[in-house]
């Protein structure tokens, strides 16, 4: 899979994230494109995970070429004109905020019932042990804590995001046949399947755990608005007799929940720090008050 030389004159930049920054094309409104900032490999990957997903008939734009301005690589997909991510949306309209996170909650249910072929996919705990091996700031024997939680979690053969942000999560009022709201998961790099768990935490980091600056700077929202968000996420997603998660349902006693959300949360520090590259000792802080407490 050679990647497809482009002009980037032929783009208009529309925004940038951590990983890449997107672009439209000028005179195509169906193409738009993603390069990576770099990592050329996660372009690739990327490309991979998006056309096997899209195959399944999980919700999200249809995935075309591996492309390269000469520096960077980067994907094409189907632009999914009008679209605004639940992040945006609640940063728009705060008011709407129960409704966009009640939204994305059942988004998230019916992917987490979605059973995948596991020949396909990666087991998210052999990707935790994965980076738990790799990570230089833990000593070993924090690791073999972490290891010992991560192998104790449900083994399911139910699809997993793998970056399960509120910002990974798009829609557009119409769909292009006149349908009601369309809902699409973007960003798909990290898709494998396993224990949803391993997922919620993500979306418990991005309402609960960033300091205000980093909540305003990526999700153009305050941190008020995002525990909002999470609350009412929260009651949706787990009181749903359709959780997928033991013990929960309309009865699910939501503070017990939330605590151990909060361990999974602290999880992703091993995700995180293999980004960063240093130490994060705002999420690290969760996993000194559980797992590494014991």
């Amino acid at each position: 899979m050679e990647p497809i030389k482009i002009d980037l004159n032929d783009y208009i930049r529309t925004g940038e994230g951590a990983n890449g920054a997107s672009y439209n094309h000028k005179t195509d409104p169906s193409v738009m494109m993603k390069l990576y900032l770099r990592n050329f490999e996660s372009a690739r990957t990327e490309l991979e995970m998006a056309k096997k997903v899209y195959a399944m008939g999980i919700p999200s734009p249809e995935p075309g070429d591996l492309v390269t301005d000469g520096e960077r690589m980067g994907i094409r997909f189907r632009r999914i004109e009008g679209k605004k991510s639940y992040s945006r949306a609640c940063g728009d309209n705060p008011e709407k905020t129960d409704e966009y996170a009640r939204e994305f909650a059942q988004m998230c249910l019916k992917l987490h019932n979605t059973h995948v072929d596991t020949t396909l996919f990666e087991d998210v705990k052999k990707r935790q042990y994965k980076l738990l091996d790799e990570n230089p700031f833990f000593t070993d024997e924090e690791k073999a804590k972490l290891r010992a939680f991560i192998a104790a979690a449900p083994d399911t053969d139910t699809a997993i995001h793998g970056d399960l942000q509120f910002s990974n999560g798009i829609f557009v009022d119409e769909g292009p046949n006149g349908e009601g709201r369309q809902q699409y998961f973007i960003d798909l790099g990290d898709f494998c399947y396993g224990y949803p768990m391993f997922d919620l935490g993500m979306v418990y980091l991005c309402c609960k755990l960033n300091e205000e600056a980093w909540t305003m700077e990526q999700y153009h929202m305050s941190n008020a608005t995002a525990a909002r968000f999470w609350d009412a996420f929260a009651d949706a997603y787990f009181h749903s007799p359709d959780c997928p998660i033991e013990g929960c349902g309309p009865d699910a006693d939501l503070e017990q929940i939330e605590q151990v959300v909060r361990v999974y949360a602290g999880l992703k520090t091993l995700l995180i720090e293999s980004c960063t590259h240093h130490p994060m000792p705002e999420f690290r802080a969760v996993l000194a008050e559980n797992i590494l407490a014991e």
